[in-house]
């Protein structure tokens, strides 16, 4: 991914642009075709003389297109460097390329998830059926299952696909308009024919830059991305609470946890990918502050763009890379789930429990209180909920212990667990 925004491929990117431009003009006999043919053959350039260059004009498009006409005078066909860059404004190459260069990096970032969800689904399938405890508010609610909680990651990621596939698409734009995009000095019909040869599709209208608010969506749909990375990761971090210890990320022989505390074994790749997401996150609020520009154009986008394009994209290529590793190599411990789970000794099935009273006869807000009053006391006094429920002579004269036996069951609270795998993993 840093490849794709390296000074190198930036102005290869430029050069690609400007080469097929020159090749569209002479395709409609615009100018000669055997100089677009010659500066297709010789054109090139130097980045340390790109450099060279700009600490004098101070105009990073000026120094690129005056070290290639340097390198067209090199080869011996200097005149043909006066169609180099001909009809168009930097921004006709700046956005044109970019374009391309986003889309490099999409394609990188679309194969991360693709790796992710192919990761999740295995980890699913694996823990399908391993029972854990399911919170709400960070409290103990009712059973579910760990795969369960992968599927949902899984699911997920199958939109976090969809979004940054269809935002790509959406960068695929080229612009060849000029200065403010009304075609003063090439016609619409260059513009085709440029973005056909780079596999851009023309925007249909701009001003002197491709609109901002197509940057701003892809921005924001890698900041959601690396939201639901962290996701990921934030999960897994409360998980690996010793309190908890469910799960765990991968700690490797040999790795140190604490300076000072041997016995330390701390989530830190969860807490780096949680605090990498905020990073991207916040680069999404400025390339939305990048779609208002003063009239046809200023330059105000493009400082924040050198900056928040590749590090979003990098580091979402990172942030992907990062949680699919944590999900593969994590370790999980089914019997201390099922420890977790039975630990408040059956008060995890009072909302079935609620309802078994109501099926057999009793009013809804008296069994909510009856549940509720047993509830309690096995909560502050760390009793056996289930034992109290079967010893009660008035539950015990509506339900039979074979039903009650139904309401603490694990399997009819999880009987709808493959329907639920058959919808997320249909494909």
């Amino acid at each position: 991914m840093g490849a794709i925004w390296s000074e190198e491929n930036k102005y290869r990117q430029w050069l690609n642009v400007e080469l097929a431009a020159a090749e569209a003009l002479a395709d409609l006999g615009i100018i000669p075709a055997e100089d677009a043919k010659l500066l297709r053959a010789h054109a090139s350039f130097d980045v340390a003389r790109i450099d060279e260059i700009e600490k004098v004009t101070r105009h990073d498009v000026i120094a690129f297109t005056t070290a290639v006409a340097d390198s067209m005078a090199a080869a011996g066909q200097p005149a043909a460097s006066r169609w180099f860059h001909y009809g168009l404004t930097s921004n006709d190459v700046v956005d044109t390329a970019q374009a391309m260069q986003l889309t490099q990096a999409a394609e990188l970032i679309i194969e991360g998830v693709k790796k992710m969800r192919e990761t999740l689904k295995r980890r699913a399938l694996e823990f399908q059926h391993t029972v854990q405890v399911g919170r709400t508010h960070g409290v103990h609610a009712e059973p579910v299952t760990f795969g369960l909680k992968l599927a949902v990651w899984y699911e997920e990621t199958g939109r976090d696909l969809k979004r940054i596939t269809a935002a790509a698409d959406d960068l695929r734009i080229g612009k060849i308009s000029g200065a403010v995009g009304t075609f003063a000095h090439i016609g619409p019909e260059v513009e085709e024919k440029i973005c056909e040869k780079l596999g851009l599709t023309p925007a249909p209208v701009a001003t002197q830059v491709i609109q901002r608010d197509r940057h701003a969506h892809f921005i924001a749909t890698l900041a959601t991305l690396a939201a639901g990375c962290e996701k990921i990761a934030l999960e897994i971090r409360h998980l690996q609470r010793t309190e908890v210890r469910e799960a765990e990320e991968f700690f490797a022989r040999g790795q140190k946890g604490s300076s000072a505390m041997p016995h330390k074994r701390n989530p830190v790749t969860s807490e780096q990918i949680c605090g990498l997401a905020r990073v991207v996150r916040a680069n999404a609020q400025a390339a939305w502050e990048n779609i208002a520009l003063w009239h046809e154009r200023d330059i105000s986008h493009s400082s924040v763009e050198r900056v928040i394009l590749p590090d979003s994209t990098i580091l979402t290529d990172y942030l992907l890379d990062k949680t699919n590793n944590l999900v593969d190599k994590m370790f999980v411990y089914p019997e201390r789930m099922k420890r977790n789970l039975e630990s408040t000794r059956g008060l995890v099935f009072s909302g079935q429990l609620l309802l078994d009273l109501a099926s057999a006869g009793m009013l809804r807000e008296h069994a909510y209180a009856v549940v509720q009053k047993y509830a309690m006391e096995a909560w502050e006094n760390e009793g056996d909920f289930r034992a109290a429920i079967e010893n009660d002579p008035v539950i015990g004269a509506l339900v039979s212990k074979e039903k009650l036996a139904e309401t603490f069951s694990l399997e009819r609270q999880l009987r709808h667990v493959d329907a639920i795998f058959a919808r997320v993993f249909k494909d």
